[in-house]
């Protein structure tokens, strides 16, 4: 298997973790992301340190309480498949959390370097813009969960749902290079549920000079690490796709580069 891919451990998790990226695993300075998967009743806490963090409630209800706040009875849909938009968390760092699950419960940790401009607050299913990206087989739903217009340090977070037989990321884009205004340096985690579970995404991950150049074969539950270079995924016939991306990098924004080779298919004869 690529070292691109991380599995969910079953048998080895801790406190309900089934995935960990760390900035020190993935060999890079600022993504850090975690799904954690809670029956009724269990408790999941963390101290944020020096990590700003966005709690994605991915499927299942919850309770939520920060140092200086607290949600009772968030989240609604119990499927991604749902394809509406989730209950989010946004904690600072220097702060600390605690999730208690009143459902079976799927929860994203996305994290990254926080400066503790912002207090802890809710970003609720009205909050999260919704929008249908591409045309033809390049069309998908989008859910901005935390993107640059609204209030963080680090992190961008946007949910992504790629229809059977279409193709999302695409054209392939990259932004590995802190090159602003034209390209922003951002490392990123693709966290993938596919629809029926025994199916798969592919994701292609490479660089111009194919020093990185890597085809994919995703099934449900994996996480896919992008350190670099153009990442284009898409979705086998009779597969939905869905997947969660947590973005962060020297600069707070999302400037990215088309492959010059098929930046045509946005402007089509």
């Amino acid at each position: 298997m690529s070292e691109l891919i991380i599995q969910p451990s079953i048998e080895s998790q801790e406190n309900g973790v089934v995935i960990t990226v760390t900035p020190a695993t993935a060999g890079w300075e600022y993504v850090g992301f975690q799904v954690v998967k809670l029956e009724v009743g269990q408790k999941f806490s963390r101290s944020t340190l020096d990590q700003e963090v966005c709690l994605v409630l991915i499927s299942g209800k919850a309770s939520i309480k920060t140092e200086q706040a607290e949600w009772e009875n968030i989240g609604k849909r119990m499927s991604v498949f749902e394809k509406i938009p989730p209950y989010s968390v946004y904690v600072p760092n220097q702060d600390k959390y605690e999730v208690i699950a009143l459902t079976e419960l799927e929860l994203a940790i996305c994290s990254a370097p926080g400066k503790g401009n912002y207090p802890a607050r809710l970003i609720p299913p009205s909050e999260v813009g919704v929008e249908s990206r591409g045309y033809e087989t390049l069309e998908r739903q989008i859910h901005n969960i935390l993107p640059e217009t609204e209030d963080a340090d680090s992190l961008l977070v946007v949910e992504v749902f790629t229809p059977a037989g279409h193709w999302s990321s695409f054209p392939p884009h990259k932004h590995d290079r802190d090159e602003l205004p034209n390209e922003s340096l951002l490392e990123e985690t693709y966290y993938f549920r596919v629809e029926p579970e025994q199916g798969f995404a592919i994701q292609r991950v490479y660089t111009d000079d194919r020093s990185l150049d890597e085809t994919l074969v995703v099934a449900n539950g994996q996480t896919v690490l992008i350190p670099k270079g153009y990442h284009p995924v898409c979705a086998p016939p009779g597969y939905d796709v869905y997947y969660l991306n947590v973005m962060a990098g020297p600069t707070r924004t999302w400037k990215f580069h088309n492959d010059p080779n098929h930046a045509w298919i946005m402007n089509p004869r």
